[in-house]
């Protein structure tokens, strides 16, 4: 299972699939669909990294994207993080808690998962983690909106960073 935070209106708000927007969608995956064709950097990113892996089916029979809060957020027009508002942080933990135990419960493996979102989804995720055991071990990743954004030029190198986490531990 891959981490991310949670959904954002232009990828998985959209098309309901996390890191997809509708670009990716209908370029990568080959699913036809009625949204407006756009795209977002992360999941520019994410596609870069899975098509380095070996390509969408590859990918998609080893790893389960997901995110540490299922539900997106909005506030004034633009993406809010569930970790942004300590209130809303703390209104959604439970149903954090219960959404992880049901993905678990659907057979995926324990013995580690891979978090996106280094600092703040990180601390919080590994907190969860420490406290319920979902994991044996939790693998941190750089968030890809974070390397298009900052680290643009630095790209080859975190697909690399990906693609070690990934195809290090894929069975």
């Amino acid at each position: 299972m891959i981490f991310g935070i949670n959904p954002g209106r232009f990828g998985a708000g959209t098309t309901g699939i996390n890191f997809t927007a509708p670009k990716q969608l209908k370029e990568f995956c080959g699913i036809d669909h009625g949204f407006k064709s756009q795209t977002e950097l992360s999941a520019e990113f994410i596609y870069t990294a899975i098509l380095a892996y070996g390509g969408v089916k590859k990918f998609y029979e080893n790893y389960f994207i997901t995110s540490v809060s299922p539900l997106g957020f909005v506030k004034n027009g633009t993406n809010l993080n569930y970790y942004d508002d300590k209130s809303l942080q703390q209104a959604v933990t439970p149903f954090i808690i219960s959404s992880i135990r049901k993905q678990i419960a659907l057979g995926f493996k324990t013995n580690y998962c891979i978090c996106i979102g280094g600092d703040k989804n990180l601390k919080f995720f590994s907190a969860l983690n420490e406290k319920y055991k979902f994991f044996d071990e939790i693998i941190p990743l750089p968030h890809p909106r974070f390397i298009m954004q900052y680290r643009r030029k630095q790209m080859e190198n975190y697909v690399r960073q990906y693609l070690l986490a990934l195809s290090g531990i894929a069975t």
